[in-house]
């Protein structure tokens, strides 16, 4: 079995990550922020075989070297930290800078240790800001739109994945790189907070939508990244870039679901159908008036449909996704049994 290193052990991918590792054997070293918030690191001591072989260190994404003693002795580097937020006061500071340095330090670090392979959590916001329903997306495709005004979380995503690939280019280190580029990664997470993307379904809730948009989503399962992430690390053959993405689906066809399954009577479902040219418009003229981040999001995804291709992922590491229907459902379960949804009236 290895010896892998896991950077941002407590974020809602990489806590995934860590319990498959766990159960397959292999000795893990999870990186942290902090060890002194133990609420946030009691979830990852618990899993099962993290007594044995679950090692927790800190490390910053902008200190230069905070990473060098902990890649070394490992065989493999899962490199998943990278903040996640639409609207950010500073992008630069918030988003760019984190993602950018933080992937250029873990990378410096994995070339030092002489370690076997890195695996590169990016996203498909490195691939597209702006889906087009007449072209499909493959591992071909990249982000070339976004910028510090306009989706800036796209940017830091599209920058990071680059910077790495460049980093490879220019230094022929001793590990190859594999990325993986999910799309929006929902479902029950191990630790206690708030993932971003399962706030859409607080939000759904909570009535902060005023009505069902013409908005498209592609959902993939959070334990399907995991999956994906240590396959990718497992299986010899892989390498470049993989999208990782299971279905597509609608606003309207989410609000069904949720209905059918009494998530209507107490919360604040949209009912006002806004899935229509002039319900695009009003989103779009409303749309200067939300959150920079936000704003721009609205604008490059409302009346969008997003295609893609994962035809890669599941010939090459023999991936296989949950429904969504299954994976919004486990979210729904999960987010009540950690008090995160609001209040039924």
């Amino acid at each position: 079995m290895s010896s892998v290193l896991v950077t941002g052990a407590t974020g809602f991918i990489a806590s995934r990550i860590i319990e498959q590792l766990l159960q397959k054997g292999h000795h893990v070293r999870g990186t942290v922020r902090s060890l002194g918030k133990e609420r946030e690191l009691v979830p990852l001591r618990m899993l099962p075989h993290a007594e044995a072989r679950l090692e927790l260190v800190e490390a910053d994404l902008l200190t230069d070297g905070a990473f060098d003693a902990a890649a070394q002795g490992c065989d493999h580097v899962l490199h998943t930290a990278s903040p996640y937020v639409l609207d950010a006061k500073d992008p630069q500071r918030d988003l760019v800078d984190p993602a950018v340095k933080g992937t250029r330090n873990v990378l410096e670090a994995a070339a030092r240790a002489g370690v076997r392979r890195v695996v590169l959590t990016s996203s498909m916001a490195a691939v597209t800001d702006e889906p087009d329903g007449d072209h499909v997306l493959t591992e071909a495709d990249w982000n070339t739109k976004s910028s510090l005004e306009r989706n800036p979380y796209y940017l830091s995503k599209t920058l990071a994945e680059r910077a790495a690939w460049d980093f490879v280019a220019a230094n022929k280190p001793s590990f190859d790189l594999v990325v993986i580029n999910p799309f929006l990664v929902i479902g029950p997470s191990i630790t206690p907070g708030l993932n971003t993307s399962n706030q859409l379904f607080v939000d759904l809730l909570a009535g902060t939508y005023p009505g069902i948009m013409n908005l498209t989503w592609g959902f993939v399962d959070v334990r399907d990244v995991a999956r994906a992430h240590v396959l990718a690390m497992e299986t010899e053959g892989a390498k470049g870039r993989y999208l990782c993405a299971g279905e597509t689906i609608g606003m309207r066809s989410m609000v069904q679901l949720l209905d059918e399954h009494g998530f209507r009577e107490g919360y604040k479902l949209p009912k006002l159908g806004m899935d229509c040219a002039m319900g695009d418009f009003a989103v779009r003229l409303s749309s200067y008036l939300q959150p920079r981040g936000v704003g721009s999001y609205l604008r490059t995804h409302i009346g969008r449909v997003p295609r893609y291709d994962t035809s890669k992922i599941q010939r090459e590491l023999g991936l296989s996704f949950r429904p969504v229907q299954t994976s919004i459902l486990d979210t729904l379960a999960d987010l009540a049994r950690a008090g995160h949804l609001p209040a039924r009236a």
